[in-house]
């Protein structure tokens, strides 16, 4: 059986300085969604619709994206994934296509608005990934002086 499996043999691997890892990882991931909150308000979003922006224009593969994809990308329902891409067609940012080889699937696209907005948003998100990644190595080194490799 693996440690997973046996709940006794992994608290007992557990050891203080792996609180504080975990803590402190955390910590780090709730400044830097706090910080992007933040930015995504001051240029006029939701949180929830940067990220939207975001998992459409990251796609992996580039590809198109369906609001299935992006309620899988951002794990919310699809009933709340619609809500969203409503008001983000509302507000201009997104725009619903009909896929050409496939009339049933209504695929998204985002719009020269949205695109300079996420781009903004985007740099600044770096910058700030940039200035947090120290600390982040540092966390995820799995020993006390274990650099991670760049």
């Amino acid at each position: 059986m693996s440690d997973r499996s046996d709940p006794q043999k992994r608290r007992a691997t557990i050891g203080q300085a792996d609180y504080q890892r975990l803590s402190e990882f955390r910590y780090l991931i709730r400044c830097f969604l706090e910080f992007s909150q933040v930015q995504a308000e001051d240029a006029g979003l939701t949180a929830r619709q940067h990220q939207a922006l975001l998992a459409i224009k990251g796609f992996p593969g580039g590809g198109p994206v369906t609001i299935g994809d992006l309620a899988e990308r951002l794990r919310i329902r699809h009933h709340s994934t619609v809500e969203l891409v409503n008001r983000l067609c509302e507000a201009g940012l997104v725009v619903r296509d009909q896929d050409k080889a496939d009339h049933r699937r209504v695929l998204l696209q985002l719009t020269e608005r949205a695109d300079d907005c996420l781009a903004e948003l985007s740099a600044t998100h770096l910058d700030e990934l940039s200035r947090i990644e120290p600390m982040l190595r540092s966390v995820l080194a799995r020993k006390a002086g274990h650099e991670l490799p760049k």
